[in-house]
């Protein structure tokens, strides 16, 4: 009991010095939903986390991917088809609206 009270603290320091590090209750805080909702989404790959002792940990740049702020380069290519399509399809009324 003691060395996994050491090694959460290890983990916590470690956390706030470097600024890497989340745990499951402040991604929680962040998502704005449950510590349980965010155990689902680990396991169902969701949100890729480090498992320390009894603790999942996530890293910020693994919550930004799954956040979507990151965008894939299978993501970028689909939105740049889409567009091209769109433009393809409707580039006079593009222009159009664009004179407007």
């Amino acid at each position: 009991m003691l060395t996994i009270a050491y090694s959460v603290n290890i983990v916590y320091i470690w956390t706030m010095e470097n600024n890497k590090l989340l745990s499951t209750s402040e991604v929680a805080k962040i998502l704005g939903i449950s510590r349980i909702a965010i155990f689902k989404k680990i396991k169902n790959g969701q949100i890729k986390a480090r498992k320390i002792g009894r603790n999942y940990v996530i890293e910020s740049a693994d919550l930004s991917a799954a956040l979507g702020v990151v965008l894939s380069a299978e993501r970028k290519k689909e939105i740049e088809r889409s567009v091209d399509k769109t433009v393809k399809e409707y580039g006079e009324a593009l222009k159009m609206l664009g004179k407007e």
